[in-house]
C-alpha cells in the first residue's frame, strides 16, 4: 500500500470521526443526564466504536476506489457511440446522427442497470436482515429469500425504466408522480399486514451498497448520453430504485395470499 493510499485512508477515517461523534455525543447525553446509568459493557462498546469507524473509512476508501469508477466506467463503456455504432460500416453514419438516437440502440444498457439493480440489492446487508426479521415476526409467513427477490426485482425494473428515462431524456417528475398514484391505487388492493414493510422495502434498498453504484451509473450515463446533463438528468435513480420495490413486494404479497386461499379450498373440497 503506497503512503497516498495511506494517506487517504486516514482522511476517510478522520471524516468518519467527525461524522458519528454527534451521534456519541446525544446517545452520552442521554446516558447521563437522562438514564443516569452507567454503560454495560463499555469495554466492548468502545471496540465495537473503533471497528465501526475503521469499517466505515475502509468503505469509503473503497467506494472511491473501486465502486464509483467501475460504475461510471461501465456506463461509458455501454454509452460509448462506437460500441453502440456497432460495425465499422456504419459508424460513421451513426456518428453524425448521434443527438437523435434511438433508445432501442441502448439495448445492452438496459440489460446491465436491470441485472445490477437486482444483484447489487440482493447483496444489500439492510434488505438482509430486515427479510430476516420479517420472517421471524411472521414465523416463515413471510418467506427472507422470496421478500428479498421481489425488492430486488423492483429495484431492477425501477432502476431500467430510470436508465430509460435518462436515455430519453423525458421529465423526471412525470414518472414519480405517476408511479405514487398507482402505488396508492395498489395499496387499497394489497394485503394490510404487508403495507408497512412494502414501504419500509423501498427505504431499505438505498443504502450501502445499492446507491453508490446506481448513482454513479445515473451520472456517467448522463454525462456521455448526448444532450444530457450530469446534474438534471445524472441523478433520479435513486428515487426509482425506492419506489418500485414497494409495487413488487406488495405483488408479491397478493400473489402469497391468493395462492394461500387457494390451497385452503383445494384443501376443504
Amino acid at each position: 500500500m503506497n503512503t497516498g493510499m495511506f494517506e487517504l485512508l486516514g482522511n476517510a477515517l478522520s471524516g468518519t470521526l467527525l461524522d458519528i461523534l454527534p451521534i456519541i455525543l446525544v446517545l452520552g447525553f442521554f446516558q447521563m443526564a437522562a438514564i443516569r446509568k452507567a454503560i454495560p459493557h463499555l469495554k466492548q462498546k468502545l471496540v465495537g466504536l473503533i471497528l465501526v469507524v475503521l469499517g466505515l473509512g475502509i468503505f469509503i476508501v473503497g467506494l472511491e476506489q473501486c465502486v464509483f469508477p467501475i460504475g461510471t466506467q461501465m456506463a461509458h463503456q455501454l454509452t460509448d457511440l462506437l460500441f453502440l455504432a456497432g460495425n465499422d460500416s456504419v459508424r460513421a453514419e451513426f456518428l453524425q446522427n448521434s443527438k437523435n438516437i434511438a433508445p432501442g440502440v441502448y439495448l445492452w444498457t438496459y440489460v446491465f442497470a436491470f441485472l445490477i439493480g437486482f444483484s447489487t440489492t440482493l447483496a444489500e446487508p439492510a434488505l438482509i436482515a430486515v427479510a430476516y426479521k420479517a420472517r421471524d415476526i411472521t414465523t416463515g409467513a413471510i418467506s427472507a429469500w422470496g421478500l428479498r427477490i421481489s425488492v430486488a426485482l423492483g429495484v431492477a425494473g425501477g432502476v431500467t425504466l430510470g436508465v430509460y428515462r435518462i436515455v430519453t431524456g423525458s421529465p423526471l417528475h412525470y414518472y414519480i408522480v405517476t408511479g405514487y398514484a398507482l402505488l396508492l391505487i395498489q395499496t387499497w388492493f394489497a394485503p394490510k399486514q404487508i403495507i408497512p414493510l412494502a414501504y419500509d422495502s423501498g427505504g431499505v434498498t438505498t443504502s450501502t451498497v445499492t446507491v453508490p453504484l446506481i448513482a454513479a451509473l445515473g451520472i456517467g450515463l448522463a454525462s456521455n448520453v448526448p444532450g444530457r446533463s450530469p446534474l438534471i438528468d445524472g441523478f433520479g435513480l435513486i428515487a426509482f430504485a425506492s419506489l418500485f420495490p414497494m409495487f413488487t413486494v406488495m405483488a408479491y404479497a397478493m400473489i402469497t395470499e391468493k395462492r394461500t386461499k387457494r390451497k385452503e379450498i383445494d384443501e376443504l373440497s
